[in-house]
């Protein structure tokens, strides 16, 4: 026998509530997937190829359109992916660093209509590093320190490697930037200890 609901009781959406949370946290939690895993890197012509088509190879471009530089990031994606300040202020090299990690979790899906038109597919030369000259976009991001994070580092890892007094949160400290994303350190950054 069916529970009785009432007339005019409007429907249950606690399934789709339930649905809706699971898919954002799966959202959410995709960036981080992979983040200690060496970068992957294709070379600087097929990035440029894919700049073309994506801003006219206008790596300082900001539309308005919530997509910035010469790979359209956006701002959630840039900042999830270690990008500091805004992607189109920052250098062509720059935005190559955080696109190779983008890649790296992500593939060639997070450029889809233009990966297809330049043939770029599958995953790209594995275990190419990527080095950009200052890595660091933004004044506010911690650009000199006596530590350079590496691949696989956290800063309670860090902390606890070092002796630290305080713990990530020293650190966090000492690091004013990091304030308030302290878990988005990537390889390369530098910070004070």
């Amino acid at each position: 026998m069916a529970r009785y609901r009432g007339r005019h009781r409007a429907p249950s959406t606690t399934g789709r509530t339930i649905a809706r949370t699971a898919l954002a946290g799966a959202v959410a939690g995709a960036p981080f997937i992979g983040m200690s895993t060496p970068a992957f890197a294709a070379p600087d012509s097929v990035w440029d190829r894919l700049a073309q088509c994506e801003s006219g190879g206008r790596w300082n471009i900001n539309t308005g359109n919530g997509y910035y530089g010469g790979l359209q990031f956006s701002l959630s994606t840039w900042r999830a992916f270690g990008g500091t300040g805004m992607p189109h202020q920052a250098s062509r090299e720059q935005q190559i660093a955080v696109a190779e990690r983008v890649l790296a979790v992500q593939g060639w899906k997070a450029w889809p209509s233009c990966s297809k038109k330049i043939g770029a597919s599958g995953v790209a030369e594995p275990n190419k590093r990527v080095v950009a000259k200052n890595v660091s976009a933004a004044p506010a991001a911690p650009t000199s320190g006596n530590y350079v994070v590496q691949p696989g580092d956290t800063l309670a890892k860090i902390a606890a490697a070092k002796g630290i007094k305080g713990g990530w949160k020293a650190i966090v400290a000492k690091n004013p930037a990091l304030a308030g994303a302290p878990d988005r350190i990537f390889p390369g950054m530098r910070i004070t200890l």
